[in-house]
This record gives C-alpha cells, sequence and structure tokens, in this order.
C-alpha cells in the first residue's frame, strides 16, 4: 500500500501560473517575427539551460534570445522587452488546492524550474505567502528532472520522498520524480483535483 503524501510539491508554469498566448502573439505581429519565434529562441537549451540552472541571470538570457532574433539591435531588444512585460496570470483553482492543502496543516513548495526574476513575479502574482517555500532551480543551481532537484526538495520540506505528492505538466518532469521515490501526478486541468485531495487525505 502506498504512504500517505504528508506534503505537496507544485509547479509553476503550466499549473498554478498559466499564460495567455495573446501577448507573445501581438509582439510577434508587430515586428514581423515568425510565430512562437520568440519562445522557441527562449527555449533554445543552449542558452535557456544555463539560465535555469543559476548560470546567468534572466536579463542576459532574454539578451542572448534578443540577438538571435532577426531583426536589428534595438528593435530586438523591443520586441523581448515587450514580450516580457506579460507575466501570466495565476490559475485560480490550482490556488485554492493550494490553499486547501495548507489549511490541512500539509506544507506546500513551490517546485520550479525558474530564473532569478522568479521572486517578484511571485510578488506581482501575489504567490509569495500562498507558499510554504520556494525551489527554484537557479537558487538551487540544478533543474527539474535531475534525482538532485529532488533530493535537496524533500530535504527542505523536511519530509522523505516517499511522502511528498509532486504534480507538474511534464511527462519527463513527472517520470523524473517517479525516479526519485516521489509520487507524482502530471496536471492537465483541475478535473485531477479530487484525485490530488484523496491522495493527500483531504475532504473533498
Amino acid at each position: 500500500m502506498r504512504d500517505r503524501a504528508r506534503a505537496l510539491l507544485i509547479d509553476l508554469d503550466g499549473v498554478l501560473r498559466r499564460w495567455d498566448p495573446a501577448p507573445m502573439i501581438a509582439v510577434e505581429v508587430k515586428y514581423g517575427l515568425a510565430p512562437a519565434a520568440l519562445l522557441e529562441t527562449a527555449m533554445s537549451w543552449d542558452i535557456y539551460r544555463p539560465a535555469m540552472a543559476g548560470e546567468i541571470t534572466d536579463a542576459e538570457w532574454m539578451g542572448l534570445v534578443a540577438s538571435r532574433l532577426p531583426l536589428d539591435e534595438p528593435e530586438a531588444a523591443a520586441a523581448v522587452a515587450e514580450w516580457q512585460a506579460y507575466r501570466g496570470e495565476v490559475d485560480p483553482e490550482a490556488l485554492e488546492f493550494v490553499r486547501g492543502v495548507r489549511a490541512a496543516g500539509r506544507k506546500v513548495g513551490l517546485a520550479t524550474n525558474a530564473t532569478d526574476r522568479l521572486r517578484g513575479d511571485l510578488d506581482a502574482l501575489g504567490l509569495t505567502d500562498e507558499v510554504d517555500l520556494v525551489l527554484s532551480s537557479w537558487e538551487m543551481k540544478v533543474h527539474k528532472p535531475a534525482p538532485e532537484y529532488f533530493e535537496q526538495a524533500c530535504l527542505t520540506l523536511g519530509e522523505q520522498p516517499k511522502h511528498v505528492l509532486f504534480v507538474d505538466d511534464d511527462d519527463r518532469v513527472i517520470r523524473g520524480a517517479r525516479s526519485a521515490k516521489l509520487s507524482a501526478s502530471r496536471w492537465t486541468g483541475p478535473e485531477h483535483l479530487p484525485y490530488l485531495r484523496k491522495v493527500l487525505d483531504l475532504p473533498d
């Protein structure tokens, strides 16, 4: 029989924070960029990995993104700045779930691959005080789904991996968490909330 989870680790992007694609599309149309050019450039592994592993700052990462756009330097910098002005929105149902977990006396850690901009984003979104701790890859110098990330996260939570429920929207990261002996569930929307509450032994 599986051990009951005593704490929750929850991802930020794609779970607790959601992104409306419209602002990015508007910037790409304005500057004549190909669809998804900004995101695809930003997610190029050779610049994305060091940005989330604490090797370069968010500003340095965005500078590299701008340098790769097919625009002159001032236009590229302006396009990136306009794209980055939108910082996403809180998913109200995911937030309600987090509040319910904490109200039941369980710790909640925000487990995210992020840059040094994370803390400011959490303040702007009103999420800073909604979790017990923040487990940022930039600060930890290791990113999901590395086993070391989950080891550090569980140590910080003060729980054994088998007593931690991890929720993320990325299959690869979910597999990494399970390999590290955590209970893990992929988030595709609020339809999973009854199951997640059951795993944490919470009332419906």
